[in-house]
């Protein structure tokens, strides 16, 4: 159950993200907050699934249409899924960059016209922002709670 509840957290902090910060998470030069949260599946699994829904509904519910729900949920699930199976390696915070810059600038380029590693290039520097100025110390932060739980120790 604990596993389900988090995934649902995870989910409902991202599309909570993504319209707090609307003007920066859609389009091919985005600076989509919510993507901090790419790299949770290295310490929750079930951030695996809890991301994936959190960018499905958020790119239902946002601009850019069909092509972003499908092409964005599955290519945030695969880099999801390699961020928790390489977790132990920069591997893991490269997965989100690399996923999303390849993947969703094969719909991305046509919808806005523009060459696709134009546009894989922009959106990877704005992921690579994302995860490493907020990601990386967002698990750091989360990391050091955990530690501190272990031994009996509060923040």
């Amino acid at each position: 159950m604990k596993y389900w509840v988090r995934a649902a957290v995870i989910a409902a902090v991202y599309v909570i993200l993504i319209f707090a910060f609307r003007p920066l998470s859609f389009g091919p030069v985005q600076f989509r907050v919510a993507e901090a949260l790419t790299v949770l599946p290295i310490i929750y699994p079930e951030a695996i699934p809890g991301l994936f829904v959190g960018v499905l509904l958020g790119n239902i519910l946002g601009e850019v249409g069909v092509w972003d729900v499908i092409g964005g949920s599955l290519a945030t699930l695969i880099a999801a899924y390699l961020t928790y199976r390489y977790r132990n390696s920069w591997f893991a915070y490269a997965s989100p960059i690399v996923c999303n810059a390849l993947l969703v600038s094969l719909y991305l380029h046509v919808i806005v016209d523009q060459s696709y590693w134009l546009v894989a290039l922009t959106i990877a520097l704005g992921e690579a922002g994302v995860v490493l100025l907020l990601g990386i110390p967002l698990i750091k932060y989360l990391q050091r709670i955990m530690h501190n739980d272990i031994e009996g120790k509060r923040l």
